[in-house]
């Protein structure tokens, strides 16, 4: 999940955050089961096998939609914040580089002919 990569967070992205976390725990697909095996005793309820098709086709695809969209809007957070890592390991190592560099004339002068 993001980080502090983007630094400040509106309060969309914090709200989409939470709830990626929240649908991938465990017991929200526990939830989604129960879900279907309550919608399946309506069929005796509802007027026609359209009408109770038509409901959780209608359920789940507004469900669905909206999952989607807060998944999209916090895939490109998660992006930036886990490319922050190997961005901070480069600079470090380029750090150490130099440091060697100076304290060692043969890396540095086999870096001065390669740069």
């Amino acid at each position: 999940m993001p980080s502090q990569a983007s630094g400040r967070r509106s309060v969309f992205d914090r709200f989409a955050t939470h709830s990626s976390q929240w649908v991938s725990k465990d017991w929200f697909f526990t939830i989604c089961v129960l879900a279907v095996v309550l919608w399946v005793p309506t069929l005796w309820v509802l007027p026609s096998v359209d009408t109770w098709q038509l409901v959780i086709n209608t359920v789940t695809a507004i469900i669905t939609f909206l999952l989607v969209a807060l998944l999209q809007n916090t895939q490109p957070c998660a992006d930036k914040a886990m490319q922050q890592k190997p961005n901070a390991l480069a600079d470090a190592l380029w750090d150490l580089m130099g440091e060697l560099g100076d304290e060692h004339p043969r890396t540095a002068s086999a870096s001065s002919r390669t740069g």
